[in-house]
């Protein structure tokens, strides 16, 4: 069994039929969000070693979050001890107590545990919000299975996090241009000057930044590493170069490889309705080495306009883009503490 499905039946077996008969005025999400494996349907049966089971999210409307306490110890006091022969109470790796792994919350408050930024009435995130989320974050709101919702402000919530706004879009995807041709150039100039193991850890550092990439072209919302090939977008044509890039001997095959999927990349970017040049290849200056053309960054920083967004230094774009710490990044809080870094930047123009 799937551990969605397993949260699925579990939902309409058990937790549910206790809300009805305990709050039976209670308007309510069941779901399994959060973090997990299983979350993406990416579970296999190594997965079931820890933080797997019975688990489910179970989401209040905002103004019962005096409820939410309420609602908890009611499960507590009435879950059984076993569901589908699976234990209804077990630690979890940030939990070590035999708890029941029901998590009750409202939904902006659940959002805002994930999301490291909380959402406004209208589900909006400020621009700092928006800079500080990873695409972890947000999938662990987006991408669960919702089982069922009278909320009335969970499908909005989802919704409203579908993808950055489009100055934001525009910023963060030229900023994933810019680092990949701040480097490209480096692979032949490293090979060139004797330091071939160097050329390929910078060749390699560049397949991830163009997988990356392509999450943004395609706007889709990046997993954790472990998953961010098996939810690569345009997978079929990105393989081949990647591989070009990860596995050739000649430092000129591998930045071929990388324009080969910078081009791909850049088709998709003009197709879903950004801007860009007709070609992302570009001379490193009189040197015999590629690089990604001033166009392709440029074009979409035209389309930025907001004051904040403007005054953040060059290249610096969202948290992800220059931290590179899973312990920070993975933690929301820590992504929280992180906005004023784009105060410092920007004098506290960023809003």
């Amino acid at each position: 069994m799937k551990g969605i499905d397993l949260s699925r039946t579990y939902a309409a077996d058990v937790v549910e039929p206790l809300l009805t008969r305990h709050f039976p005025d209670l308007r309510y999400a069941t779901a399994r969000l959060g973090s997990g494996s299983d979350m993406l349907g990416l579970d296999d049966e190594i997965s079931r070693d820890h933080d797997w089971g019975c688990r489910l999210t179970l989401l209040l409307p905002n103004a019962e979050h005096a409820r939410v306490a309420t609602v908890h110890a009611m499960l507590e006091a009435e879950l059984p001890p076993e569901y589908a022969g699976h234990r209804v109470r077990f630690p979890v790796t940030w939990n070590q107590t035999e708890s029941h792994q029901v998590e009750v919350a409202t939904v902006t408050d659940f959002a805002a545990s994930r999301l490291g930024a909380r959402p406004s009435d209208d589900h909006t995130l400020t621009t700092k919000g928006w800079l500080t989320v990873t695409g972890q974050g947000v999938l662990e709101v987006t991408a669960g299975a919702v089982f069922t919702d009278t909320t009335g402000e969970l499908g909005p919530l989802r919704d409203a996090l579908r993808w950055y706004p489009a100055e934001v879009d525009r910023f963060v995807l030229a900023t994933a241009w810019i680092r990949i041709g701040m480097r490209m150039s480096f692979i032949g100039r490293t090979a060139e000057r004797g330091q071939e193991l160097q050329s390929r850890i910078l060749s390699a550092a560049l397949a991830g930044e163009l997988m990356e990439l392509s999450y943004l072209v395609h706007r889709r919302w990046a997993p954790y590493a472990k998953w961010r090939e098996a939810l690569l977008p345009a997978k079929e044509s990105l393989t081949e170069p990647l591989r070009r890039l990860l596995d050739s001997g000649d430092w000129r095959d591998r930045e071929r490889a990388v324009l080969d999927a910078a081009e791909l990349l850049l088709k998709v970017q003009r197709e879903n309705g950004r801007p860009g040049p007709e070609t992302a290849a570009a001379r490193f200056f009189d040197r015999p080495f590629w690089t990604i053309a001033d166009e392709v960054q440029s074009s979409l920083l035209a389309e930025v306009t907001d004051a904040g967004l403007k005054a953040i230094p060059h290249g610096v774009g969202a948290v992800g883009q220059w931290a590179d710490s899973d312990p920070l990044l993975s933690n929301p809080d820590n992504r929280a503490k992180l906005a004023e870094i784009y105060d410092n930047l920007t004098g506290g123009l960023t809003s």
